[in-house]
């Protein structure tokens, strides 16, 4: 069963308002569509890798996507445009028309938190979905960083490992702090239980790195999504007290490697006005490839 979270009824056709250059329509995407739609993100892997990586996970309609998959259409049916409507909002639209449509759908979303997207297209769709009545919390401009190729590990790190549901304490408390310091929000003040069981479920499928030493956690890296094309990493932590010693960029290089034996790229975004995330990544190899927004609503 869908998980439609609107004040209007649930997969009705919402026919593209009048700003749209070309008539499209816009519906909730169905269990037979995963084919298409994977095929129509894997264009540009790199910025629709967290869609991907949700459906490649738990199919285009479940309760652990936290919203609901909508395809955009032409005239002749012709895809132009997916999006993800719900907690996170983020769209891959290739025509003007689509983003307009998705931008009015999204307005009657009732559990937004973000909007996040390449910057020139989030710019556009804010332009329809805000008007005067959407406030904001926080606007955070981004970079986002690629790597391709994998470095040489000069000396392999026996204890960096998958973490285990015995990490999950210390995995939520740091990450619970991360979400709180980016976005203003601690998820276990708002939703302890689905933030718990969400780490724990990202934990059991063997996305989460931990370096431990005497029982502190060291190093911390979260692999969002997956795709044979692009690993997308968040969460990257090293203990306050143990940096500038090399752990981080030993364990990140590490990871790295391991993870480009499963897909072809890896990415991640950073605060554009963190001038040193941005030289770390660069000295483990990773390149800047465009600029991000995320959009942090009320």
């Amino acid at each position: 069963m869908a998980v439609t979270m609107m004040r209007q009824e649930s997969g009705a056709i919402v026919k593209s308002y009048a700003q749209a250059s070309e008539p499209c329509t816009v519906c909730e995407s169905r269990r037979a569509d995963k084919n298409e739609v994977l095929e129509f993100l894997s264009a540009r892997p790199l910025h629709t890798v967290f869609m991907a990586g949700l459906i490649n996970d738990n199919g285009l309609i479940s309760p652990q996507n936290r919203g609901s998959f909508y395809a955009c259409r032409g005239r002749f049916g012709k895809l132009e445009g997916v999006a993800l409507v719900g907690h996170a909002t983020i769209i891959e639209a290739r025509s003007e028309s689509s983003i307009t449509s998705f931008a009015h759908l999204a307005r009657r979303c009732q559990i937004s938190h973000l909007i996040r997207g390449e910057r020139e297209i989030i710019n556009k769709f804010w332009k329809y979905y805000a008007g005067d009545q959407v406030a904001t919390r926080r606007i955070c401009s981004e970079l986002l960083f690629e790597k391709s190729e994998a470095l040489l590990v000069q000396e392999k790190l026996s204890n960096l490992r998958p973490a285990t549901l015995n990490d999950l304490e210390k995995v939520l408390a740091v990450n619970a702090l991360m979400a709180f310091e980016e976005g203003g929000v601690s998820p276990l003040q708002k939703d302890p239980g689905g933030f718990r069981r969400r780490t724990a479920r990202r934990i059991e499928r063997g996305r989460v790195w931990v370096l431990m030493q005497d029982n502190r956690l060291i190093f911390k890296a979260d692999v969002i999504a997956m795709t044979p094309q692009v690993a997308y990493l968040e969460g990257v932590h090293v203990h306050p007290e143990e940096r500038r010693k090399g752990h981080g960029l030993r364990c990140l290089t590490q990871l790295s490697s391991t993870l480009l034996t499963q897909a072809n790229s890896i990415c991640l975004t950073i605060n554009q006005k963190n001038q040193n995330a941005a030289a770390f990544y660069e000295k483990a190899g990773y390149k800047f490839h465009s600029d991000y927004e995320t959009i942090y609503l009320r």
